[in-house]
């Protein structure tokens, strides 16, 4: 049977005195260990006392044999030892690619796998450290855009810009947004650099407003009871362009309406008064400056209490419009 040499008095006293008084309840334990086994205590009965392996202890005994005292304390290191194991770390990270909104079902399918159970705090602080954010979900385009278009488009922007700095133009940004009593989209971990996806899905009672905005938070908004059709996209541009006093572009995208025969009919006539129509690339809403103040209205401006009904959405919408530039604002000079 393993065991420890035989122990001095001396050092008896001083594993004594370590056991009692030491400040580490692991170099506590391991001075009673080694006293434990001076007195006839097989490995395994100690490993029992502690409920740690037989092996821990023959390594209490072995440290003790070849450093003596200094054994018996922790050797210096950065800070307390992971919870989980490389393996375990790594099937957290296959668990929160099935589970990315929910760390309680992590923990729950790691402890059924490992039978190691730990805190959700300790899979947070261990997820953030692989660099894992908790951030919007997003929508994605079904395409990419052309490359060769998408600069193209980028440069021209860049210079209706500058004109419209130097009080050449004017360069407005037109969208419609429908907004109903579904919230935002969730939230989830996500790794830094990678954003899951989720499918657009339609909703039946729509608040439909139309804008044109500009850089310095000018804002037209046209509020909608009926659907958003072309005839619609026509009134809101004829009645907009008749109030025009400058040269304006006015960047649109590409969907069906704008391209429709019964709106190309009428560009003629709004670039008689200076409204000239530009498109932008299909599939670029990052291009669209007025994607962003959608974006900040369904994701940070409007409460979740105005969720509760369709008026209460409706008001709250309303309100953001009319304080938009003064209440609310974004800063599109980085844009």
């Amino acid at each position: 049977m393993k065991c420890v040499a035989p122990l001095s008095d001396t050092e008896i006293q001083t594993l004594t005195d370590m056991q009692r008084f030491h400040p580490s309840r692991r170099a506590r334990m391991r001075a009673h260990g080694l006293l434990l086994s001076h007195q006839g205590f097989s490995l395994r009965r100690i490993a029992a006392v502690y409920q740690v392996s037989r092996y821990a202890v023959a390594e209490w005994l072995e440290r003790w044999q070849s450093a003596g005292l200094v054994g018996v304390y922790d050797h210096p290191r950065s800070g307390r030892p992971p919870s989980l194991t490389p393996d375990e770390q790594h099937k957290v990270d296959q668990y929160l690619q099935e589970h990315p909104k929910d760390l309680k079902q992590v923990v729950h399918v790691l402890e059924q796998a490992t039978h190691q159970r730990v805190r959700t705090k300790t899979i947070k602080r261990l997820i953030k450290k692989n660099r894992y954010v908790w951030k919007r979900l997003r929508k994605t385009p079904a395409k990419s855009p052309e490359p060769a278009q998408y600069q193209r488009a980028q440069a021209r922007i860049a210079d209706w810009q500058a004109r419209e700095r130097a009080g050449e133009c004017a360069l407005w940004y037109f969208d419609a947004r429908g907004f109903c009593l579904e919230p935002c989209m969730p939230y989830a971990w996500q790794p830094i650099g990678q954003t899951l996806e989720l499918p657009q899905s339609s909703h039946n009672q729509r608040l439909n407003v139309f804008g044109f905005l500009q850089r310095d938070h000018t804002l037209g908004p046209y509020l909608l009871d009926g659907s958003v059709d072309t005839a619609a996209v026509v009134a809101c541009m004829d009645q907009f362009s008749a109030q025009l006093n400058q040269k304006a572009y006015v960047l649109i995208d590409n969907a069906p309406m704008h391209r429709s025969k019964a709106f190309l009919r009428h560009i003629p006539k709004w670039v008689k008064r200076g409204w000239i129509i530009k498109y932008l690339p299909s599939y670029s809403p990052e291009l669209h400056l007025i994607e962003i103040l959608w974006r900040f209205i369904k994701y940070y401006w409007l409460p979740f209490s105005v969720y509760g009904s369709f008026q209460q959405l409706c008001a709250a919408v309303e309100e953001i419009l009319q304080q938009f530039g003064t209440k609310y604002t974004i800063d599109f000079q980085a844009a």
